[in-house]
């Protein structure tokens, strides 16, 4: 199976372990510069960027799930406000012209996850 996995900042590789292990994701690789943690078949994968700005960061990538309504649903009960402004902090879904459903996730260093659901 062909696939692509994102390549994300860390300011700190052990704090942004716990805060995916919150919302599902599990370490299947660690050492002091790289990380790779997986939720069923998503997966992302840290680099250790410790000057990374939360505020001025411009990573993202896309989580395609096809029960994104369920993962929002996880973030928000680990704590993770429904605002629009901050981090970290999640969007609800919205129908899009697309047709598309999507909502976001932003994590602790300010990396925007658009989460959006696989159509049927």
């Amino acid at each position: 199976m062909d696939r692509a996995t994102p390549n994300l900042p860390a300011r700190d590789l052990t704090v942004t372990s716990r805060f995916y292990a919150d919302l599902g994701f599990v370490e299947g690789y660690r050492d002091d510069s790289w990380m790779i943690l997986a939720r069923g078949d998503a997966v992302l994968e840290f680099f250790s960027h410790p000057d990374v700005d939360p505020a001025t960061s411009s990573f993202s990538c896309c989580l395609r799930l096809d029960d994104a309504g369920a993962f929002l649903e996880v973030c928000r009960a680990a704590g993770l406000p429904e605002t629009t402004s901050g981090w970290p902090r999640v969007h609800p879904l919205v129908l899009e012209a697309s047709g598309l459903r999507i909502g976001a996730l932003v994590d602790p260093d300010g990396t925007l996850l658009r989460v959006i659901e696989n159509p049927e």
